[in-house]
């Protein structure tokens, strides 16, 4: 998948890998970014809880998708070819992404 960079939040400046896209909402599940922790009862006597880490999907409007051509956070604009294909395009470089 894509690598993104954060914009805004407590994760700002932060890298990350797309994991999971959620269209309907408007998100995002982005690898290492926006964690939550749970607690997690015991489910058998014995066993001790304990506390899982889960990241949680943020906003794809605070996300910028990093060019792999120039390596910088850009927009994307779409171009289309006379063969009717919608390519997207870096608005930095100019290059396919």
């Amino acid at each position: 998948m894509k690598i993104v960079l954060v914009m805004s939040g407590d994760d700002r400046l932060k890298k990350g890998k797309i994991l999971k896209l959620f269209p309907k909402e408007g998100k995002v599940l982005v690898e290492g970014i926006n964690i939550n922790k749970k607690h997690v009862r015991p489910k058998r006597s014995g066993e001790k809880g304990q506390i899982v880490q889960k990241p949680t999907p943020i906003y794809a409007s605070k996300v910028r998708i990093i060019c792999p051509k120039c390596g910088k956070a850009t927009r994307i604009s779409y171009k289309l070819t006379k063969d009717g294909k919608k390519y997207r395009i870096c608005k930095k470089c100019g290059g396919e992404i």
